[in-house]
């Protein structure tokens, strides 16, 4: 097993753009050396008055979720600024988070970053991107290892080995993400199920990332 990723940095890029635009975003993040992303559907609220008569106050809106060293982050949102226009009013809003695991297509070590991270934390937020009608198999290694329970939300992807084409047009496989929360000491051991379960080291089978957390609220011990 390899373990070089303990000397790289990642960093999540999340972007919030009008419905219709994410695939574009993300299309332009993979020029720039983004292997991939997954694309969620979203709601943002109109502040114009005519609207709220009219009862259309919700915006349709797509949050594109990708992770990549951070070395490649900061030209990729600089070539998505360039189609999107952040700098315009109501043209979406981007934002970077560190990571501190990332395990994907290879063979890697599961190893936590908090170098330049602050204090390591007592829980971490284990997001895991995988194929529409996975996410109990993933739910279910995942308990087997100690979690006790999670989030499964629908989205969908486009990475290099995942998009497919028809007619010419790039076709973007449906998805879902596994969002659990667990003590920092249980989730090593989480993430290997996982991983196990899925063959998340074989491409196009998914990918994990994992991110500290600061404070929790709701989780009874």
């Amino acid at each position: 097993m390899r373990s070089d990723t303990a000397e790289k940095q990642y960093e999540l890029i999340c972007v919030i753009v009008d419905f219709g635009l994410g695939s574009k975003a993300l299309s332009v993040a993979k020029k720039a050396g983004v292997t991939g992303g997954t694309i969620m559907l979203g709601r943002g609220t109109a502040q114009n008055k005519w609207l709220r008569l009219l009862e259309l106050t919700d915006i349709r809106k797509e949050v594109v979720l990708m992770v990549c060293e951070e070395s490649v982050g900061r030209s990729a949102l600089d070539e998505i600024d360039r189609v999107v226009h952040f700098s315009r009013p109501k043209h979406g809003v981007a934002f970077t988070m560190p990571v501190g695991a990332f395990i994907g297509a290879g063979s890697y070590d599961y190893q936590f970053n908090v170098e330049n991270r602050g204090e390591d934390g007592v829980y971490r937020a284990v997001f895991v991107v995988v194929d529409k009608g996975k996410g109990e198999i993933v739910m279910d290694a995942a308990r087997e290892a100690g979690a006790r329970g999670g989030t499964i939300v629908n989205a969908r992807g486009s990475g290099i080995h995942e998009t497919s084409t028809f007619l010419n047009m790039e076709i973007e496989p449906e998805k879902e993400i596994v969002l659990m929360l667990s003590p920092a000491e249980q989730t090593g051991g989480i993430v290997q199920a996982v991983r196990q379960e899925l063959k998340i080291d074989q491409p196009g089978n998914g990918i994990i990332f994992v991110q500290d957390v600061s404070e929790t609220y709701g989780i009874v011990s």
